[in-house]
């Protein structure tokens, strides 16, 4: 099959931000006095914040732990943001290759775009999806396939890669390809066990595949 549009999750698949984003819940549990539970906690990674705190919190409380992530959040973001080794790289050679890309998360578009941004790579892609753009989040496929209405790609031809179960899913239920990354949220065992069609160990394992 070739692959001519290449959507990426951003947490943990191109972006380094997972240490990041357990240390703002942390201090966010730590305010609100709600017990950690670091599994639950960082399972939920890759679905929208609003839903994650209406888990932890429920209704009456979730716009106050809302707004806390994102205070704590901007505090530490420049400090402890980073792409993951090989990740600009990767995406110059897909771009070089004539690939067309773009960035499919359940993080806000603002929020994203400012990581996007302060690390360099919004010229490698032709959309961003984030929250605010679809009405249904992943693990299903809605913001995939508005991803590539966005950019008149069909389905056929497109893969997503992401780092956790939500972003298979998701990718499955749109009629991409899926490829799981091992350097994020969930290791291989975790991964083979939602049957992507590719999963990578470094970024040099996407050029090969998109190769044409």
């Amino acid at each position: 099959m070739t692959i001519k549009t290449v959507l990426f999750d951003f947490d943990g698949t191109l972006a380094d931000s997972l240490p990041l984003i357990r240390r703002t819940y942390q201090r966010v549990f730590d305010q609100m006095n709600v017990p950690w539970d670091d599994v639950k906690v960082m399972k939920t990674v890759g679905l929208p914040l609003r839903q994650i705190a209406i888990k932890f919190v429920g209704e009456e409380r979730h716009t106050e732990f809302f707004q806390l992530y994102q205070h704590y959040y901007a505090i530490e973001h420049d400090n402890m943001t980073r792409a993951y080794p090989g990740t600009l790289e990767m995406l110059a050679d897909l771009k070089g290759n004539g690939c067309r890309m773009g960035v499919v998360t359940s993080k806000s578009h603002r929020v994203v775009m400012r990581s996007i941004n302060f690390l360099g790579l919004e010229r490698y892609f032709d959309v961003f999806i984030g929250a605010e753009d679809v009405t249904k989040h992943k693990p299903q496929p809605e913001p995939i396939l508005k991803a590539l209405e966005l950019m008149g790609e069909p389905a056929a031809t497109a893969a997503y890669v992401g780092d956790s179960p939500f972003d298979i899913m998701a990718g499955k239920r749109a009629g991409v390809v899926t490829i799981g990354v091992t350097w994020g949220i969930s290791d291989r065992d975790e991964l083979v066990g939602h049957e992507p069609d590719y999963i990578l160990d470094t970024w040099a394992d996407l050029v090969k595949i998109i190769q044409p």
